[in-house]
Formats: C-alpha cells, structure tokens, sequence
C-alpha cells in the first residue's frame, strides 16, 4: 500500500479504514461528509480531508465506502479525475448492479482501474477485521489491492472480471434478508403460541438447522432492543430493493423477497430505519407493537 484515500467513515468505512492505518505502509488520507465522523482517525495517523479532491488528489489507491449509489457516483465524480496516473478504484460500498455499471463507465472515462469489491459483515465484524470481500476485477491489479483486504477482511473471494462481486453480494443479500424476514415470523409465532421463543434456539443450537446470524438477531427480536443498531434498517431495506431490481432485470420473480422488502419498508416508514435491520419484527408483532 502506498498513496492512499478513503473515502466514507461511518459505521463500516471508520473501522476499515482504521485496519488499513494499522496495516502500515500507506500514507491515508481520509473524508467523510460529515467531518465529524473521521475526526478519530486523526489521532492514528490519518489526515482528514475537508474536501473530496483534497483528499483523493495524486492518489494510487481509492477505497470508497459510502451509503448508496448516488453517493458512490457522486464522489468519485468529483475524486477519480484527480487521482495519480493509472490509479485503481476499489468500489466496497454495497450498490447493486446499475449503479456498479455506471462507476465502471466513470472508471474507464478517467482512466482508472476498477476493483468492484463490496464485503460481507456488519459493523461488528468490520471492527474485528473480519469481512468477507467479494472481489472482482483486473488479474494485474490483485497484488497491489491484496493488502488492504488483508487488513479489513479474514478472507478474499475473488469472482471475476469487476461487477461479478456486486451480483454475487446482491445473492448473498437475498439471504441476509430472508433469514431475518423469517426468523422474525418465527419468534411471533412462539410467542404466539404461549413459548419462550428462546426454547427455538435452544432446540437448534448446535445442530445443522444452527445459525450464528439468527442467534444474534434473534437476541433483540426477543428483547425488542434494536437501537445498538450494527446495520440499519433503512439500508438492508436499501440492499432488498436493489436484489429485487437485480431480479427484475434477470426476468425472475421472487415474491418471498418482495414480501420481506415490502415489511421493512413499512417498518422503516413507521420511524425504525435508523434502528438495527432486527426491528423487522415489528412488522410481525401483534398490533405491530413498535410503531
């Protein structure tokens, strides 16, 4: 690692970019629209930047890990015409299929290389340096790119030719959603049926229906505890919505996804989208309870 810039330091990017300090061998300049939430990198070794071109000016390495597509365009818009020649792009935030295709029109209208790159895990994981990375893009690049996966993640797959990682993130949502979509109607109908939903999990532990992920959302579902929120509401809704287009564009119908989508999107539109994704549950409560 060498001359690099982050850009996007909220709940996933801080951490991330964190490792990628104490992984040495870079010099990181960091933004984040709201300055705030980079300030604690400062004090580790980064120099926080006021300004996108500030920040990613002369640099070989840009890591963006931003909230959605029209963030991710909008600043490297402003980043990719200022980088060092033949400088790489590595795109991690979760964006989808569309907006994915239009950063590699932007890539190849700067000239930069493209590394479509977005990750497994939550915030959590983020901060232990354990992401999954689903990366995909140019053969000749890996060697120079490895190193800040190393430092995010325990475990790089590498899928092809850049935009492979978008699709294969937006599958793996599908499942993220539909393990919560569902465990949410479970622990209802348990307690609907007069049981201590933790008898659930304690007649799967350790067996092949065991989840790890459905233990830990299953923990605030129960104590109805979703504010310590590791990823939010509002975007796995924002991650159902682009699986449902990648799905639409394919000529495929999956009404199990669109009915799980469809209950975030009215939890979150009645004031829980800055809670965790967990408060799905409320859409299965009796009298939707939460709202």
């Amino acid at each position: 690692m060498t001359d690099l810039a982050f850009l996007g330091t909220g709940t996933m990017g801080l951490p991330m970019a964190r490792h990628v300090i104490h992984a040495g061998g870079a010099s990181l300049r960091v933004w984040n629209r709201s300055e705030q939430r980079a300030q604690p990198l400062a004090d580790e070794g980064a120099k926080v930047c006021t300004e996108v071109v500030q920040a990613a000016e002369g640099a070989e390495l840009l890591i963006t890990m931003l909230s959605d597509g029209d963030a991710v365009l909008d600043v490297a818009a402003r980043a990719l015409p200022v980088l060092a020649d033949n400088a790489i792009w590595i795109q991690m935030s979760t964006i989808g299929i569309d907006a994915t295709g239009r950063c590699a029109e932007l890539a190849d209208q700067a000239g930069v290389r493209l590394v479509d790159a977005p990750v497994l895990g939550t915030r959590d994981p983020a901060e232990q340096g354990k992401l999954i990375v689903l990366a995909s893009g140019p053969e000749e690049v890996r060697e120079t790119v490895t190193p800040v996966f190393d430092a995010v993640g325990s475990r790089t797959l590498w899928v092809g030719e850049a935009g492979a990682g978008s699709r294969l993130k937006v599958v793996a949502n599908g499942w993220v959603v539909g393990v919560v979509g569902v465990l949410a109607e479970v622990i209802t109908l348990a307690e609907g049926l007069d049981l201590d939903p933790q008898l659930f999990f304690d007649a799967i532990e350790g067996g092949p229906l065991d989840l790890p992920y459905a233990q830990v959302k299953g923990k605030p579902m129960m104590s109805r505890s979703f504010t310590d929120a590791s990823f939010r509401l509002a975007l796995a809704r924002k991650d159902g919505d682009l699986l449902l287009a990648a799905a639409e564009q394919a000529g495929l119908q999956l009404p199990i996804m669109g009915a799980i989508v469809a209950r975030m999107r009215s939890v979150e539109a009645d004031g829980h989208g800055d809670e965790d994704m967990a408060a799905t549950y409320w859409a299965s409560a009796p009298n939707n309870s939460g709202a």
